[in-house]
């Protein structure tokens, strides 16, 4: 069983989604921090790339600022390092197949290792291609998280019934951005999941608020949240992980 499991035993998971380098390395490693002491169970940590084709503005924005200010994969690799003797819960990357090629799929994947990172997360990755970097996670013990769409229908079992880590369900079609609301029929969704694994579920894409949590979490096993966090740290730069901490705080009393 892969460590990310801890994340859901007998609890809704709380997802914080981190750009990594947005302002600076520093402020990310007292983000994340400061989401897991107010309740995030699971960190996905964002390496910037110049094309985020599933991002909305709010976090193309980070992903450029990041960029600009010098981030590189190599630099993300020493701060997980760093951020490991910290931080215990579950981490996951989520990045771009280009990110992940350019720097050598089987480097990049037993750096993961190295690094203790847990799984990845590649939202352009088609689950037809996931044979491409699937075996080289096995190999080095890294879960390639898969993603569920509102058009994925009839490969929604499928997709399911492969499954590693946890189902990354999204919320919505288009990309990423908090949404006023969800109208996704997302009960079928997930009952088709359920019915073809026991690996758990979380949404993600468009949810905001406390309310919006909740009721996510009750379809699922956990919520998952990146703009609304992006959207503090475009806002408050180095002084934002103490928004962030008392915003996470509000999350995760709204899913117990």
């Amino acid at each position: 069983m892969s460590k990310i499991a801890s994340a859901f035993n007998n609890k809704k998971a709380f997802i914080a989604f981190i750009t990594c380098g947005d302002p600076d390395l520093q402020t990310t490693a007292a983000a994340v921090k400061a989401a897991v002491e107010n309740g995030a169970g699971l960190i996905e940590l964002g390496i910037p790339f110049s094309d985020p084709t599933a991002e909305g503005p709010v976090i193309q924005g980070a992903n450029l600022r990041a960029l600009k200010g010098g981030i590189t994969t190599d630099k993300v690799f020493d701060f997980v390092k760093k951020l490991r003797s910290e931080v215990t819960v579950p981490m996951v990357f989520m990045t771009y197949a280009n990110v992940v090629f350019s720097y050598g799929a089987e480097r990049f994947i037993s750096k993961c290792k190295d690094v203790q990172m847990d799984g990845i997360i590649l939202p352009d990755l088609p689950f037809e291609e996931k044979e491409e970097f699937l075996p080289l996670c096995h190999k080095y013990g890294v879960d390639l998280i898969s993603l569920i769409a509102p058009t994925s229908e009839n490969r929604i079992a499928m997709i399911a019934k492969e499954a590693e880590g946890f189902l990354y369900i999204v919320s919505s079609l288009g990309v990423t951005g908090t949404r006023s609301e969800i109208k996704t029929d997302l009960t079928s969704i997930v009952k088709v999941v359920r019915q073809n694994t026991d690996i758990p579920c979380a949404i993600g894409f468009g949810i905001s608020t406390p309310e919006q949590a909740k009721k996510m979490a009750e379809l699922s096993d956990g919520a998952i949240v990146g703009s609304a966090i992006v959207k503090l740290l475009e806002k408050y730069g180095k002084d934002a992980p103490k928004y962030i901490g008392e915003y996470v705080k509000s999350m995760t009393e709204a899913l117990r």
